[in-house]
C-alpha cells in the first residue's frame, strides 16, 4: 500500500524547513521566488495534497456543510441540492449530500456522521418527525436550518413552502373544474408537510361549500412512483371511484398515472391528476401532469446563505428566522378534461 505524502516529505525533498512549506502553501508571498519554486517543484513531483482536514481542526472551522435529505431518489431534492451548492460555492466551501431514505434510523446516523467531521453546519429535511433526532443533535452546538419544514417548537432558522396554499390550490382548481369527489394520496402520515396539503385540500374544498367526506385520503408508506402505483391500484378497485386524484407529490402522480395508463383509464377525461413538487419529469410525462411548482432552488439556496450567516465570524449578528415561500400552480393537460 502506498503510504501518503506528507509536509516533512516535502520540506526534505526541497531542502527547506516545513515552516518554509506551510508558508508556500499558505503564504506564498511571504517566500522568495526561487525557494517558492523549488517547494512547487517538490509538491508536483511528490503529488503532495495537504490534509484539509487537519488544517481545519487547527483552524476550529470546517469548509464542508451537511445536507441531509429525505430522498435523494426525488427531483425535488437534487434541486434543493443544486440551490445550496451554488449558495455554498459563492463562499468557498461544499456540501455534503446525504440521503435518509425517510428512515428515522438513518437519519440518527448521518447526524452523528456530521458531528464527528465537525461540519460547518447543517440544513436538514428531518424523516423523525418527533424531534428527537434533532433534540440529540443539537447537543453538539452546530448550527443547522431545516429545509421544507417550518421551525415548529424549536429556535432555529428554517426555509419551508406554505403547503396549505399549495393543498388548497391544487384541489379548487380540481373543484373549478367540476370535480366533486377527489382523491388524496398522501404519503406517510407523519410527514408534516403530508397533513399540511390536506389541510389546504380541506380548506378549498369549505370554501366551495363541500364537506370533507368529498376528499378521499389513501395513504402510503412512501413517497415514491412504486407507492403511486399502489395507491392507482386501490383507486381503481373502489366501487365509487373518485373523478380526480390530488397526489401528495409528483412521483406518486407519476405512479399513479402509470397505474391508469396499465388499466387503459384515459387521464384526464376519466380521471384528472394533479402532483405536487413540479419536479422534471412532470412536464415531460407521457400526459404532461398539472402540478403546484415548489421553489427548490431558491429554498436550497436561502437555507444555505441563512447557514452561511451563522456561521461567519462569531455569528453575534446572526437572527433566527422563518421564511415560508409561496407556490404557484402550473397547469397541463392531465387535469383538464371536459366536465
Amino acid at each position: 500500500m502506498a503510504q501518503s505524502v506528507g509536509i516533512k516529505d516535502v520540506a526534505r525533498a526541497a531542502g527547506v524547513s516545513v515552516g518554509t512549506v506551510s508558508n508556500v502553501i499558505n503564504r506564498p508571498d511571504t517566500v522568495a521566488t526561487e525557494t517558492r519554486a523549488r517547494v512547487l517543484s517538490a509538491i508536483d513531483r511528490l503529488g503532495y495534497v495537504r490534509s484539509e482536514s487537519a488544517r481545519q481542526l487547527r483552524a476550529g472551522r470546517s469548509r464542508i456543510m451537511g445536507l441531509l435529505v429525505l430522498d435523494m431518489g426525488n427531483p425535488f431534492f437534487v434541486d434543493v441540492a443544486r440551490g445550496a451548492e451554488r449558495a455554498a460555492r459563492r463562499s468557498g466551501l461544499g456540501v455534503m449530500v446525504c440521503n435518509s431514505a425517510e428512515s428515522v434510523g438513518e437519519e440518527a446516523e448521518y447526524l452523528s456522521l456530521f458531528a464527528e467531521q465537525r461540519v460547518r453546519g447543517v440544513l436538514l429535511t428531518p424523516a423523525d418527525a418527533t424531534g428527537r433526532n434533532i433534540d440529540s443533535f443539537r447537543r453538539h452546538g452546530i448550527p443547522f436550518v431545516l429545509v421544507d419544514r417550518v421551525s415548529e417548537g424549536t429556535t432555529e432558522c428554517s426555509v419551508s413552502v406554505d403547503d396549505v396554499a399549495g393543498g388548497a390550490l391544487a384541489v379548487q382548481h380540481l373543484v373549478d373544474a367540476g370535480h366533486r369527489s377527489i382523491a388524496y394520496v398522501s404519503g406517510p402520515p407523519g410527514f408534516n408537510q403530508v397533513r399540511d396539503r390536506r389541510t389546504g385540500a380541506l380548506d378549498a374544498l369549505a370554501e366551495a361549500g363541500l364537506g370533507p367526506e368529498h376528499l378521499r385520503e389513501l395513504p402510503t408508506e412512501r413517497l415514491d412512483v412504486a407507492a403511486g402505483r399502489d395507491a392507482g391500484a386501490r383507486l381503481l378497485g373502489l366501487a365509487d371511484r373518485p373523478t380526480a386524484v390530488f397526489c401528495a407529490n409528483d412521483l406518486l402522480a407519476l405512479g399513479v398515472l402509470q397505474a391508469m395508463y396499465a388499466a387503459g383509464v384515459n387521464v384526464p377525461d376519466d380521471l384528472a391528476i394533479v402532483g405536487y413538487d413540479d419536479i422534471e419529469f412532470a412536464a415531460a410525462a407521457a400526459v404532461p401532469l398539472t402540478s403546484v411548482r415548489q421553489p427548490a432552488v431558491t429554498m436550497g439556496a436561502l437555507a444555505a446563505e441563512m447557514l452561511l450567516e451563522e456561521t461567519e465570524g462569531d455569528g453575534s449578528g446572526h437572527e433566527h428566522r422563518r421564511v415560508v415561500l409561496q407556490p404557484e400552480l402550473v397547469v397541463r393537460r392531465s387535469s383538464l378534461s371536459a366536465r
